[in-house]
């Protein structure tokens, strides 16, 4: 097995005596083959060392046979450490939950503090490891212990595990496996990529008994099973979304955007020289399209669309806010590329700074920004916000997200399509349409009669229109759309003032999301000059066209 980056840094730790290393991983077993693996590796060390491991129920086993088995406690594994006369790497998987406790035991602080020193100072090459699957390390005890990742497996050692398990099957007469295409095979290796190796194994498995067949068309199957495993964590929720672009009713600008960026996690990108977009923060007016937005941008770039719940991961217990966190940018970035969705985030991180801040906010803002900063992984950032007024301007800060969209009012143009989308979605029984024909001279008047309606308002409109012929089970007429349009008191009317400071705010700060084109056809002046707004540009953004 080629040395990884990985192993190359810890073999580095290793070989410059750091005495203590906390690892942090999910997969134990892999962990260790790798550390065996790595000990045998000529080109990092000159000779092999015994790879020790100790838990809770078997003692100390060397070379996977128990010589120790007696010494079952923290304190007793962690003087053995410190007695054992011979070079060695010390694998010790139960550790972090002592570590973990609220009081954590002082005389295995003690201990910990002392062997430090005892194995810089000593004669022998040794090298204690703690595996856990979170970082458990008391705060007397956070500088004298390195933390690494142990990254979840890469697409190639997925299709290792894959090979092995087909070549495993092949004599099966029940199974067939249709994976002699290259692309098959990456295709449903990457597909697998963000579980662990134990869990990609299953996926695979379960792929093969659900049809007897392993084929392309199992990346679903596979897909199902990451969504099971990120709904465990309660953090996160996969999905991935039937909707097109084309179920958006305008906003070109920033469907034009988008649509520039897809693939720029790919090979051809890299040709470019181009960094990957980080994410884009969607605003303006409720209903108008921002969440709708969202979901899309996942189905059009073909990757799974993971929406973050802020409630959760604010919870109740002292430590667990920043641990979350750390948890979703794991998830995230093991299930790249990807599509991190975060919906109003404005009620996430309005308190941050405050004095009603106990420090918590603030410390998951720091986190997310730097994050936001720093991520080499493709996890595309789709933040939406009601209210930019709460936002941090920290966060809004350019190289935060690439741009900011300002969704505003749908226009003529903008509401026509919305109108069109809504009544081929949902008249399509004959008895419903009867002799009507949904033309101009049905729509347009509509169009005129909902000037000031948002897209949810006028999905509404459709909905409750249909719910009158429904009613007297009778074909729709237009009367009918006519009498709910009239029913409908719209966002305008009980937010106006609301509506009027969002758009000041977006017309020197955002773009437009609707193109200039649409904003032309609804009759309005057009704003050549971002620098210098006219009364169009006030109504939502700068009229920046890509």
């Amino acid at each position: 097995m080629p040395a990884t980056d990985f192993t190359k840094e810890l073999a580095a730790l290793i070989k410059a005596r750091f005495p203590i290393i906390y690892v942090v991983t999910w997969e134990e077993k892999r962990f260790v083959d790798t550390v065996k693996a790595m000990i045998q590796d000529t080109s990092l060390f000159s000779k092999p060392r015994p790879v020790w491991e100790w838990t809770v129920v078997d003692g100390f086993s060397k070379n996977n046979r128990v010589e120790k088995g007696d010494i079952k406690t923290p304190m007793r594994a962690l003087e053995f450490a410190d007695e054992l006369e011979e070079d060695g790497i010390l694998i010790l998987k139960d550790l972090y939950a002592q570590l973990a406790l609220p009081n954590c035991e002082q005389n295995v602080i003690r201990k910990l503090k002392d062997l430090v020193w005892r194995i810089k100072e000593g004669d022998w090459l040794k090298t204690v490891i703690i595996t856990g699957h979170d970082k458990f390390i008391p705060d007397a005890l956070q500088k004298e212990i390195l933390i690494k990742e142990f990254a979840l497996p890469t697409a190639e050692e997925i299709q290792q595990v894959l090979v092995k398990l087909v070549e495993q099957n092949r004599q099966n007469q029940r199974l067939r496996f249709d994976i002699d295409s290259n692309n098959t095979i990456a295709r449903l290796c990457e597909a697998a990529c963000g579980l662990t190796l134990n869990e990609a194994e299953n996926a695979f498995a379960l792929s093969m008994v659900n049809d007897g067949v392993l084929n392309a068309t199992d990346v679903s199957t596979i897909a199902e099973e990451k969504k099971q495993i990120i709904h465990r964590n309660g953090l996160l929720e996969f999905s991935m979304p039937k909707l097109k672009m084309e179920d958006i009713g305008g906003l070109e600008n920033l469907k034009k955007w988008l649509e520039k960026r897809a693939q720029s996690w790919s090979e051809q990108a890299r040709k470019y020289n181009i960094p990957a977009p980080r994410g884009v923060l969607i605003t303006g007016l409720p209903g108008c399209g921002k969440s709708l937005t969202a979901k899309t941008v996942s189905t059009s770039w073909n990757v799974p669309l993971l929406r973050l719940d802020m409630g959760a991961v604010f919870s109740g217990l002292v430590g667990s806010s920043e641990r979350n966190m750390r948890t979703v940018i794991q998830t995230a970035e093991s299930m790249a590329p990807c599509v991190l969705w975060i919906d109003e985030i404005e009620k996430a991180f309005s308190g941050v700074g405050s004095s009603g801040d106990s420090g918590t906010a603030t410390r998951l803002f720091g986190t997310f920004l730097t994050w936001m900063q720093e991520k080499e992984k493709f996890v595309f950032v789709v933040a939406t916000a009601n209210n930019i007024d709460f936002l941090p301007p920290e966060l809004m800060r350019k190289g935060r997200f690439d741009e900011i969209f300002f969704v505003d009012l749908p226009t003529r143009a903008e509401r026509k399509i919305i109108i069109d989308i809504h009544l081929k979605k949902r008249l399509t029984h004959p008895d419903v349409i009867g002799n009507l024909k949904l033309d101009d001279s049905f729509i347009d008047p509509l169009v005129e009669r909902t000037e000031g309606f948002t897209g949810a308002e006028i999905e509404q409109v459709v909905i409750s229109g249909l719910f009158e012929a429904f009613s007297e089970n009778r074909a729709i007429t237009i009367d009918d759309f006519i009498t709910a349009i009239e029913n409908t008191v719209p966002l305008v009317v009980t937010q106006s003032e609301k509506i009027r400071a969002i758009r000041e705010w977006a017309n020197v700060r955002a773009v437009s999301a609707t193109s200039i084109n649409h904003k032309a056809s609804n009759g309005q002046a057009v704003n050549n000059d971002p620098k210098k707004p006219d009364e169009e540009a006030s109504r939502g953004g700068r009229s920046i066209e890509f």
